[in-house]
C-alpha cells in the first residue's frame, strides 16, 4: 500500500478530513488509535461505536464505500509514524454488534453482550485481557455485559483489508453492545450516554495496559491518556454559556434594594406589619435567555465529561431563570426548593441542637464601619497580588446592598454595614480568601465555567467560607447560631411559613432580637422564599466531614466546584486540561489554622467544633 496520502505536520494536535465522510483527530502523539468504519446504510446518530471513537483522544472514522482506500492508506501511514521499536501502534477497531433490538412491548431486554477479538502478541494480549475485564465491569441499569472472546476471523472488514505490506499486524477488534437502540429506529439517549462513557473509559484502561510493560511506559493514571486539549467546539460552547450566565446577576436580582428602609418602617410599626420590599428591574427576559440556552449543542464537544458538566450547568441556569420569571409570585418558592433542595431532617436536627446551646454574652468591643471593612478587604487583596500575578479583584461600597456580597470579581460592601472588629478577619477570610480567590483561580483555567461555577457549587463554596471563618478562630457561637437559625427559617418557609411566621418563630422560640429576626426572615423570604440560606451550615458540615475522612481541599481552590465534581476535577488534572490553583488561601499558612485543622476528628458534632483551640 503506497503512502500517497500526506499527513499534516506532527506538531501537537492534528485534525483533518479524510475523503468525503471521514475525519482524523490526534490530540497528541499517542501509542493507540481508535478506528471506526460506519457500515453502509447505517445512521451515524445511532452508532455507539462511532460516538465512542469521536470521544477518543486519537481516532480515525469514515463511512464504508468510496473513502475506504484513502482511510486505510492513512491508517497504514499512522501505524508507521506513531509506532516505535518494540511498541507498534495499538489499533482498536470498534464496531456496533449486529443485533436486533427488542420491541418496546417485549418482556425481555436486548441482550447486553460484547465481543472481543485479536491480541496475539504479549502486549496486545495484555491489552485484550484488560479490555475484556473493563467491559465486564460496566454496570448499566443493574446489568453487566457478557463479554465473549472470539478468534480473529477473515470476515472482519479490517482483517480483510490488511495485507503483508501493512504496518498493522495485530489489531484489537471489539463489537459493542446495542442495548441503547430502539426497534423503531431511535435510541434511548440516557443509555447511549452511559454506554459511551463506560466503553470509552474501558478503551483508556486498555491502552494503559498496553503500555504497562514494567519499564515505566505506563502513565500513573489511565485517564491521563484521555483528551489533553479542548476542541474549538468546547471553547465556543463555554464562551456562549458564560455569556448567558453573565447576562444577569441572580443574587442581586432576587435581593431587595431597600432593606435598611424596610427595617426602619418595621421598627416604626413595632414589628407587627410585614415589610414591603422593592427589587431591581430584571435586566433580561428569562424566556428569551432560555431559548438561547437550549440552542447550545453540547453533543459536538467530543468529550463526555465536559458534556456532562456543561449540561448540568445549563439545567442550573434554567432553574435560576425560572426563579427570575416567577419572582414575587407563589411559584418562586417551589422553584427555589427545586434548585437548592429542602432541609433534611438531619440538618434541621443539627441546627436545633446548636440553637439549644447556651449563648454566652460577650463584650461588644470595638466596631468597624463600611469604609474600614472595605479598606481591610483591599489590603488583603493586595497581599495576594504581592505573591505573584495580579489578584484582579475590586471592592465597592454600595447603598443598595446589605452586608457583604461577592459578585464575580467584586466584593460589595453595604454602606450601612457595621460589625465587631473581632469578626472582620473571619468574614474577609470567607469573602476574599474563598469566594474571590476561587473566582480568580477559576478564571485562570481554560474554561470560564470554573469561574462562574459548576452546577451545585454553592453549597460547598459557602461551606468553605464558613470553614475559613472557623480555621482562623473567628467562628463564634453567635455566628454558629445565626447559621443554624437560617436553617430553621428555611425549614419553616418550605413548610409554608410566611415572613411574619418566620420572624415570630425566631423572636419567640429562639430569642432573636427584632433586628436579628428581621434580617434572617428577610434573607429567607426574599422574592417569595429563597432556600439558599440553608446551604451555609449544610456545606460547612459537608466540608468538615470531607476533611475528617481524609479528603484533600486542594481541588476546591482550583475554581468553583461541587463536592460531587472532585472525581471530574481529578480526571481533568490527569489530562492536563486544568492546572493547579494560582492562589491558595493565606490562612492555610497560619500556625493556628494548621493546628485547628489537624485536630479535627471524624464524626465530630457541630457544637464541638468551637471547642477546638490552637496552642
Amino acid at each position: 500500500m503506497a503512502p500517497t496520502v500526506k499527513l499534516p505536520p506532527n506538531r501537537g494536535a492534528r485534525r483533518r478530513k479524510v475523503g468525503r465522510s471521514g475525519r482524523l483527530h490526534l490530540d497528541r502523539r499517542l501509542p493507540f488509535l481508535v478506528v471506526h468504519r460506519l457500515r453502509a446504510g447505517e445512521t451515524a446518530s445511532r452508532s455507539l461505536a462511532r460516538r465512542i471513537a469521536l470521544n477518543s483522544p486519537g481516532y480515525l472514522v469514515w463511512e464504508e464505500g468510496d473513502d475506504d482506500h484513502e482511510a486505510l492508506e492513512l491508517l497504514n501511514i499512522l501505524a508507521i509514524e506513531l509506532g516505535e521499536p518494540g511498541m507498534p501502534l495499538l489499533v482498536i477497531a470498534v464496531d456496533d454488534l449486529d443485533q436486533a433490538p427488542e420491541s418496546d412491548a417485549s418482556q425481555h431486554l436486548t441482550p447486553f453482550v460484547a465481543v472481543v477479538s485479536g491480541g496475539r502478541s504479549s502486549r496486545e494480549k495484555r491489552a485484550r485481557e484488560a479490555l475484556i475485564k473493563a467491559l465486564g465491569k460496566i454496570e448499566i441499569d443493574l446489568r453487566h455485559p457478557k463479554v465473549f472472546e472470539r478468534p480473529v476471523g477473515p470476515g472482519h472488514w479490517l482483517v480483510e483489508a490488511l495485507s503483508d505490506e501493512t504496518a498493522i499486524s495485530d489489531p484489537l477488534l471489539v463489537s459493542l453492545p446495542q442495548i441503547h437502540r430502539r426497534n423503531d429506529g431511535g435510541v434511548y439517549p440516557q443509555l447511549a450516554h452511559e454506554l459511551s462513557v463506560a466503553c470509552g473509559d474501558a478503551l483508556l484502561r486498555t491502552a494503559c495496559a498496553y503500555l504497562d510493560d514494567a519499564r515505566g511506559h505506563a502513565p500513573a493514571h489511565y485517564r491521563s491518556l484521555g483528551r489533553s486539549a479542548f476542541l474549538k467546539a468546547a471553547l465556543n460552547a463555554d464562551e456562549k454559556l458564560a455569556r448567558i450566565s453573565g447576562s444577569f446577576d441572580f443574587l442581586l436580582a432576587v435581593s431587595p434594594i431597600n432593606t435598611t428602609e424596610a427595617l426602619e418602617q418595621f421598627i416604626a410599626h413595632s414589628g407587627e406589619t410585614p415589610p414591603e420590599f422593592r427589587y431591581r428591574p430584571l435586566t433580561v427576559d428569562p424566556d428569551a435567555v432560555k431559548r438561547r440556552l437550549y440552542r447550545l449543542d453540547f453533543s459536538r464537544l467530543e468529550d463526555p465529561l465536559l458534556e456532562r458538566l456543561f449540561t448540568a450547568k445549563r439545567h442550573e441556569i434554567d432553574a435560576q431563570l425560572t426563579m427570575l420569571a416567577t419572582r414575587n409570585t407563589p411559584s418562586f418558592r417551589p422553584a427555589s426548593l427545586f434548585l437548592y433542595g429542602t432541609v433534611s431532617p438531619a440538618l434541621l436536627r443539627d441546627a436545633k441542637q446548636v440553637l439549644a446551646l447556651p449563648n454566652p454574652r460577650v463584650p461588644c468591643g470595638r466596631r468597624v464601619d463600611a469604609p474600614a471593612i472595605a479598606e481591610a478587604a483591599r489590603q488583603l487583596i493586595g497581599s495576594y497580588s504581592h505573591k505573584g500575578a495580579s489578584f484582579d479583584a475590586e471592592v465597592e461600597l454600595r447603598d443598595d446592598v446589605s452586608g457583604l456580597m461577592v459578585t464575580r470579581n467584586k466584593l460589595l460592601v453595604g454602606s450601612a454595614t457595621s460589625m465587631p472588629a473581632a469578626r472582620l478577619d473571619a468574614l474577609l477570610s470567607h469573602e476574599v480568601s474563598t469566594h474571590l480567590l476561587t473566582y480568580l483561580n477559576g478564571a485562570a483555567q481554560g474554561l470560564s465555567i470554573f469561574r462562574s461555577g459548576l452546577a451545585k457549587y454553592e453549597g460547598i463554596q459557602e461551606g468553605l467560607g464558613v470553614f475559613a471563618e472557623w480555621a482562623v478562630g473567628g467562628l463564634s457561637m453567635t455566628r454558629m447560631r445565626l447559621l443554624a437559625a437560617r436553617v430553621v427559617a428555611v425549614a419553616a418557609m418550605q413548610n409554608g411559613a410566611e415572613f411574619m411566621d418566620t420572624y415570630r418563630l425566631l423572636r419567640e422560640r429562639h430569642g432573636y432580637s427584632l433586628g436579628g429576626a428581621f434580617s434572617i426572615a428577610t434573607r429567607v423570604h426574599r422574592s417569595g422564599g429563597l432556600a439558599k440560606d440553608a446551604i451555609y451550615l449544610d456545606g460547612f458540615r459537608a466540608v468538615i466531614d470531607y476533611v475528617t475522612t481524609g479528603g484533600s481541599l486542594a481541588p476546591f481552590w482550583l475554581g468553583k466546584i461541587a463536592l460531587t465534581d472532585v472525581p471530574a476535577i481529578e480526571e481533568l488534572l490527569q489530562r492536563r486540561l486544568v492546572h493547579a490553583p494560582k492562589y491558595l488561601p493565606e490562612y492555610l499558612e497560619r500556625p493556628d489554622a494548621i493546628q485547628r485543622i489537624a485536630r479535627l476528628n471524624a464524626g465530630i458534632a457541630l457544637e464541638q467544633l468551637l471547642g477546638i483551640k490552637a496552642d
